[in-house]
């Protein structure tokens, strides 16, 4: 608009009256964020219900959390339900090539915001220029940044109030913020907009599937479950994917196995049957995932095994996928049935066909890092204490370490026993089921690809179903009851008596 106008900021207004708006419907999942997000648009809706009463409206609100969970969305469903305007600018807006433009741009903001009072601010990204002062600053030629920060600062509670102005704001970057901005009386609430749980993730596919020609069958619960740790945006991605595979094989509608195969290609990458392998790399790949797939059929700790395949994706050249269990909180015993987990591959290459390859180099790595986490972050190590190094604000420097060199040699010495101490029950374990693991292997070579039902069929029930069914109620009390010891206390359960062919008939 002319170099007149290149201190006026750039915001957008939202209109009420758009056919297209976003709405809480859109949003699923996210209860606690829209409930806070829901009591501050009733702030401005009903202020003099809380002026009577005393209370003063926030001035602001950050809406903090990973990529893809959905802050934005949040912000634009409040610019659809709220009845007040609602301006809307990205952190990098302010920025120009121009000295004292951000500031300028700032200023411009409020004042726009003022004149149509009560109103909603959103910064989107708001790191870009709300990044902590005094940080690197023998490595930046102006401060430009800082003045623009400065100016938010003074603007969101300075001398002059801006009443009826509401800021929301959004960041996966919360540490390296200022922390004048991250105060009470600027930012008076933090809502964390983290990943969805599978009840969430349910709610999401919901929401997604509306626009998609589905198969009858589908089973929604049941791609909740496959999608552990997708963000709502993974989601998204994961129902266009599926939609555009069951486009490519002329399908009428869209079915599980295209969005099984869509969850195959987001994670794993794309399918790479052409790549060419020996007799010799397809037999050592087949042993290494059989026995990944053996030692987590094996050890309750582990995540069920849900399939496994030898066909190349991406870098790897096989994978065995399994459901994760949604855990909150670890022991030590989850992470060393997780490790031996991680090992198996490489150990049954060893045992089996005295062969070490660098196909484990991920196994190897995430070991390694699951090792360090359990010493250095969460105490697990009776040698270096209840001792955590860990440095949730980001704000160390990588050059310093917070332990002595003293303190770094037992921490080295604690990791490679906990490897050690998982190799050896990775060992013990492969050693019982060699045979097993061949007659995985074999099959595996033969179809490419197979599920645990197949897996079940060659090692029995896994170490989680039977678990599951020692520790179920029973609700029958006619019967022998037994107990069983468990890491949990005793357990008492039922066993019934067997009944003869004509009470099955008229039970039946």
């Amino acid at each position: 608009g002319g170099i007149m106008n290149v201190g006026k900021a750039r915001a957008q207004m939202a209109d009420k009256n758009n056919k297209e708006r976003v709405t809480f419907k859109d949003v699923a999942g996210l209860e606690e964020a829209k409930v806070e997000i829901m009591e501050i648009v009733d702030f401005l809706r009903k202020a003099d219900k809380y002026k009577a009463l005393g209370a003063k409206i926030p001035k602001g609100a950050l809406l903090a959390g990973p990529p893809g969970t959905g802050k934005t969305l949040l912000a634009k469903a409040v610019a659809g339900e709220a009845n007040v305007p609602f301006l809307s600018i990205s952190g990098s807006d302010f920025v120009e090539m121009f000295v004292g433009v951000g500031a300028s741009r700032v200023r411009d903001l409020f004042e726009q915001a003022k004149k149509v009072a009560p109103c909603i601010v959103f910064i989107d990204e708001i790191d870009a220029i709300g990044r902590a002062r005094g940080k690197n600053s023998g490595f930046s030629g102006n401060d430009e940044r800082e003045n623009t920060l400065n100016q938010l600062l003074t603007e969101m509670d300075g001398f002059q109030t801006n009443a009826g102005v509401i800021v929301l704001a959004a960041t996966n970057r919360v540490d390296i913020l200022d922390k004048a901005l991250m105060r009470a009386g600027r930012f008076d609430r933090q809502i964390e907009v983290g990943l969805p749980d599978v009840k969430e993730r349910k709610e999401i596919f919901d929401v997604h599937l509306r626009k998609l020609k589905l198969d009858a069958k589908l089973d929604r619960e049941f791609l909740a479950k496959q999608t552990s740790g997708f963000a709502g945006a993974d989601i998204a991605n994961v129902c266009n994917e599926a939609a555009l595979i069951a486009a490519r094989n002329d399908k009428s509608c869209v079915s599980q196995e295209d969005f099984l195969a869509a969850i195959d290609r987001i994670v794993g990458g794309l399918e790479r049957r052409n790549m060419p392998m020996t007799e010799k790399e397809r037999r050592s790949t087949a042993i290494h995932e059989a026995g990944h797939a053996t030692i987590m059929w094996r050890l309750k700790n582990c995540d069920p095994v849900l399939k496994i395949t030898i066909i190349p994706r991406g870098r790897s050249l096989g994978a065995t996928w399994y459901l994760p269990e949604e855990r909150v909180n670890h022991n030590v015993e989850h992470f060393m049935h997780k490790l031996a987990g991680l090992l198996g591959g490489r150990i049954a290459e060893q045992m089996l066909l005295d062969v070490t390859s660098t196909g484990a180099i991920n196994d190897l790595e995430r070991t390694t890092k699951t090792a360090y986490a359990m010493v250095a972050y969460y105490g697990m190590s009776p040698k270096v204490g209840n001792i955590s190094f860990y440095d949730a604000t980001g704000q160390r420097d990588m050059f310093t370490k917070p332990f002595s060199e003293q303190t770094a040699v037992t921490i080295d010495e604690e990791v490679r026993r906990i490897v050690d101490e998982a190799v050896a029950l990775t060992r013990q374990i492969i050693e019982a089921e060699r045979e097993n693991i061949e007659r995985l292997a074999d099959l595996l070579i033969e179809k490419e690809t197979i599920f645990a039902e197949d897996v079940e069929t060659i090692l029995g029930k896994s170490a989680q179903q039977i678990e599951k069914e020692l520790t179920e109620p029973k609700t029958k009390t006619d019967g022998e009851a037994k107990s069983i010891a468990t890491d949990e206390g005793e357990i008492t359960y039922v066993i019934e008596p067997s009944k003869s062919n004509e009470e099955t008939e008229k039970t039946e």
